[in-house]
């Protein structure tokens, strides 16, 4: 995780919400206050966070080092093949979200793999 958090600089985050009350909202905005750079990945968004919004991962134009996953687990799998496909660095899904066969794709194809742990907390963690 800690490589994850250091290594990191532009974040996709699949699920992003508009709604502040979400995790999918305060978390990535928690995020971009600690320097990362946030790109949502949201079908029903224009934009958020001051960031202009993508349907899927493969239609972001600039390269991405880790893609953070929002959505419940069943749907995990074709986000992460999206993130193989684009290149990225690691793929970490959210608190409550695990998927075994979608983090040994990832993990076959080179990526490093976070499950089930909610980035906002760890990084709390990992800057004390």
């Amino acid at each position: 995780m800690e490589k994850i958090m250091r290594e990191a600089k532009t974040i996709a985050v699949v699920g992003l919400s508009s709604r502040p009350s979400r995790a999918g909202y305060y978390v990535p905005a928690y995020l971009q206050q600690q320097g990362y750079r946030i790109i949502p990945v949201n079908p029903f968004l224009d934009e958020a966070l001051g960031e202009k919004a993508y349907a899927n991962l493969t239609d972001i134009p600039d390269q991405i080092d880790l893609v953070l996953i929002f959505q419940r687990s069943e749907k995990a799998p074709p986000f992460v093949e999206q993130a193989v496909e684009i290149g990225v660095k690691a793929v970490w899904m959210q608190l409550g979200i695990a998927h075994a066969e979608a983090a040994a794709l990832a993990r076959a194809a080179g990526l490093d793999v976070v499950e089930d742990a909610c980035m906002m907390v760890e990084h709390r963690k990992w800057g004390r």
